[in-house]
C-alpha cells in the first residue's frame, strides 16, 4: 500500500504525460468514503517538495472536471475510475482516484487537498522496473496554474464525497 501511495504522487500530477501506479486501493463500499490512515502511512510522491499555493485557493469543481478530462483522464480513466495498464509498475496499473487511495483521503478538507496537491505539484514515478506512465509535475513544471490545480483538487475531492 505504501508503494501505491508513492505512485499516487505520480497519479495526481496529471496531464499530458501519464500517471502513476502501485497497489490499487481497496474498493470503498457503495456510499462510504475511503478509510483514513495515520500520517506515517500516507502516500507521498516520489519527487520531493511541499504543497503549492493551490491549497490556499478556492477550487471550482466544474472547471476541474474539464481540466481532468483534458489532462488526467487518459491515465486515470473517466471519473478517475482507474484500470489503465502501466505494465512496468509494481501492480501494473495507474492508481484510481475514485475511490482514491485510503491513505490520501481525509475528512479534513484542507488535509485532503494537501495530500492531492503534493502529487499534482511534484509528480511521481511509480515503483517498478520501468513503468512507462509517470505522474507529471504539473505545478513544478508550470503545466497548470495554481488556480487550475485548485480546480482539479476540488474535482477529485468531489469524486470521493460520500
Amino acid at each position: 500500500m505504501v508503494s501505491y501511495l508513492r505512485f499516487m504522487a505520480v497519479f495526481l500530477a496529471m496531464v499530458l504525460v501519464l500517471a502513476c501506479g502501485s497497489q490499487p486501493p481497496a474498493p470503498a463500499k457503495t456510499g462510504e468514503a475511503p478509510a483514513e490512515a495515520g500520517e506515517a502511512g500516507k502516500a507521498r510522491p516520489s519527487n520531493p517538495g511541499g504543497p503549492g499555493k493551490a491549497i490556499e485557493l478556492k477550487g471550482d469543481s466544474q472547471k476541474g472536471a474539464e481540466l481532468f478530462r483534458v489532462n488526467c483522464m487518459r491515465c486515470h480513466n473517466a471519473e478517475g475510475k482507474g484500470g489503465i495498464a502501466n505494465p512496468g509498475s509494481e501492480d501494473g496499473t495507474v492508481p484510481a482516484l475514485n475511490p482514491i487511495d485510503p491513505t490520501l483521503y481525509s475528512k479534513d478538507s484542507k488535509e485532503f487537498a494537501q495530500n492531492i496537491d503534493l502529487f499534482i505539484e511534484h509528480g511521481s514515478t511509480p515503483a517498478g522496473k520501468n513503468p512507462p506512465l509517470q505522474m507529471p509535475a504539473f505545478g513544478a513544471q508550470r503545466m497548470l496554474t495554481q488556480q487550475q490545480i485548485a480546480d482539479v483538487i476540488a474535482y477529485c475531492i468531489g469524486l470521493n464525497k460520500k
